[in-house]
């Protein structure tokens, strides 16, 4: 049985997260309005896939939503080229430590971002 794969991948988001939900905002002081608001996420799907169940609102068969509503309401498109140089990682906890380590970057570099 092949090995579960993680892809690290990241959203653009309406600038409207900004001023429409307060956590989004507390959570990045430091945002100037320059440069965009990010979500950073992983997965086990292809990014895409995972894109769109979150614009979906995507239920599990347990009844479990698994989308963020942040993407569902701000998601505006994938943004592959902040996180294609990323391979995929083989544990989940290596990839939950890669989506922190990737959205604090973009964070230091001036983007406003939310992570799980």
């Amino acid at each position: 049985m092949p090995k579960t794969q993680y892809c690290i991948y990241v959203v653009e988001l309406s600038k409207r997260v900004f001023t429409e939900d307060r956590r989004f905002r507390e959570a990045n002081p430091q945002f100037n309005g320059v440069l965009q608001c990010l979500y950073v996420g992983m997965t086990s799907k292809t990014p895409k896939e995972r894109f769109d169940q979150h614009k979906t609102g995507y239920v599990n068969k347990k009844g479990y939503k698994l989308s963020a509503k942040i993407v569902q309401k701000y998601g505006m498109y994938l943004r592959s080229s902040l996180y294609q140089h990323i391979s995929p990682l083989t544990s989940r906890a290596e990839a939950l430590k890669m989506e922190e380590t990737l959205a604090l970057e973009l964070r230091s570099k001036g983007y406003a971002v939310w992570f799980n």
